[in-house]
């Protein structure tokens, strides 16, 4: 008897063992293929005439480079990067309802986990993007770490460039903007400048070099050339390269950068590669009077020098880094007007420096700070320390003679 019931239980117990482990075998059963995705390299939104979006994906095509290029069917598709890539778009009310109609003519499902570029035409950013990064946070298949840029003329037309080094654009501006020369901006960033304290961001602003004269008008590429100035969720003005780097500074995100100086004491030039840099913003509110402190400090090394100075002399090289932390600060003050005093936009931060600093106050005159803002006083106090002259101290061609030595 007691034989029987052992059976009996075993049997059971391999049965339920079956229904459990039988659904944990089956892990394939909801996969996706590769071949049966349509890959989203990057994403390009325009604004038309009839207030509808288009929306432009650049698609890689799984092919090898010598199996020569891919017609484009139709007038909403074309070809791009040697046949890399494919550009197709659709048109829509929102973005939404734009990707849909893209959806319809693949036999592919769209698949965004690979898009790390999305361009902002320039009409189509001078009438609002809040309704389109809905979207792009909404749905669960844009990544938040993709770069966001906004485009002269149209974002479309960028996706179209045959670029000679890489194997599309987005390819290009993603490079572009790891080497972070200018703005660099994801997804989230932008969410977060859009949401922030004060109502105001910036973007790369992308321009197309121009072809070289025995190529066609499209075998080039994108680049960034300037920031785009962001109040509210509109494109209200343009800051040119030469501000943006004011901007970096004062934004705390300059990474690369070569400042070339005139010393005053002699003719000539010195070029100082930036090596590291620290922004602080210090904020006071002293009555009625608010004002920010920038503190800079960095560290630089020579790169080039044109001049008969002997940069090894200690009183000569405390004057460079004098001239040095000048020049930063100027540029800081230079990038400060146009937000400041003529648009009103306060793509450096400050709110949220006073937010932090002064809660109380803050919550107060949060609701006033368009008023505010072009009145805050900005004080900048950069120092700069040359770190190596390099290998040669004076001008490497320069006789000995010529050296000045004080």
């Amino acid at each position: 008897m007691k034989t029987g019931i052992s059976r009996i239980t075993r049997h059971i117990l391999i049965v339920i063992s079956f229904c459990v482990m039988g659904p944990l075998l089956a892990g394939c059963w909801d996969r996706t293929e590769v071949n049966d995705l349509a890959l989203i390299m990057a994403a390009g939104l325009d604004k038309k005439s009839d207030n509808t979006i288009e929306l432009a994906v650049e698609v890689f095509v799984p092919k090898g480079a010598s199996s020569g290029g891919m017609q484009g069917g139709g007038g909403a598709g074309s070809t791009s990067g040697a046949g890399q890539t494919l550009v197709r778009s659709a048109y829509g009310i929102t973005l939404a309802d734009a990707m849909a109609k893209l959806q319809e003519e693949f036999p592919r499902r769209i698949f965004w986990g690979h898009c790390e570029v999305f361009i902002f035409g320039e009409k189509l950013a001078k009438d609002g993007m809040r309704d389109h990064m809905d979207f792009i946070m909404r749905e669960p298949g844009p990544r938040e770490r993709a770069n966001v840029f906004i485009s002269k003329g149209n974002a479309r037309d960028i996706l179209q460039l045959i670029p000679p080094l890489e194997r599309s654009s987005a390819e290009v501006l993603r490079e572009m903007a790891k080497l972070q020369t200018g703005m660099k901006v994801t997804v989230k960033d932008f969410s977060e400048m859009l949401i922030g304290d004060s109502k105001a961001a910036a973007l790369p602003w992308v321009e197309m070099v121009p072809a070289e004269p025995f190529k066609k008008p499209n075998e080039t590429v994108g680049f960034i050339n300037g920031t785009a100035i962001i109040k509210g969720d509109r494109m209200v003005g343009l800051l040119n390269d030469k501000l943006t780097r004011g901007l970096l500074w004062l934004r705390d995100e300059i990474k690369t950068s070569i400042v070339t100086i005139t010393p005053k004491e002699t003719k000539g030039h010195v070029s100082m590669k930036l090596l590291k840099s620290q922004t602080n913003l210090i904020p006071s509110i002293n009555g009625d009077k608010w004002s920010v402190t920038v503190k800079i400090e960095t560290e630089d090394d020579v790169m080039q020098n044109t001049t008969n100075l002997d940069l090894t002399n200690p009183k000569l090289s405390d004057s460079l880094e004098k001239q040095l932390a000048e020049d930063i600060e100027r540029r800081i003050k230079d990038a400060l007007v146009q937000p400041q005093k003529e648009l009103n936009a306060d793509i450096f931060d400050f709110a949220e420096a006073f937010h932090r600093k002064y809660p109380k106050e803050w919550r107060k005159a949060k609701a006033r700070w368009d008023e505010l803002f072009p009145k805050v006083e900005v004080k900048i106090e950069a120092k700069a320390k040359i770190m190596r002259t390099g290998m040669a101290t004076v001008g490497a061609s320069l006789p000995d003679s010529e050296v000045k030595k004080k």
